[in-house]
């Protein structure tokens, strides 16, 4: 999974304008980040059609308030630069939800 870089909100849309794409928000100290962590390779391997990238929250807390991202592990979707869904809250999250939601994009 790509590491985003530090970036303000006009940079991502640059970044993003082609293709789809999933931002996984999350931090460092945060456990319930480390507890989906380990899942991320199988779901990146599953969902081939999007680029998977982590943002660190911390290091890009403009970019997460920009897009209302309040909590964390959250993932946000975006088509060709459109955002097509989030699954954004405070929750530990299981491989499964997070398949069910990719799953509901399309």
């Amino acid at each position: 999974m790509e590491q985003l870089a530090k970036m303000d909100l006009t940079d991502l849309k640059k970044k993003i304008e082609k293709g789809k794409y999933i931002l996984f928000f999350s931090a460092d100290w945060c456990p319930d980040c480390s507890f989906i962590k380990p899942a991320m390779p199988e779901i990146e391997a599953e969902y081939k059609d999007y680029n998977f990238l982590a943002v660190d929250r911390d290091e890009n807390i403009d970019l997460a308030v920009d897009l209302g991202v309040m909590g964390i592990p959250s993932f946000v979707a975006f088509n060709n630069g459109e955002e097509i869904g989030r699954f954004v809250n405070k929750d530990r999250k299981t491989k499964k939800q997070v398949e069910e939601f990719i799953d509901s994009l399309n």
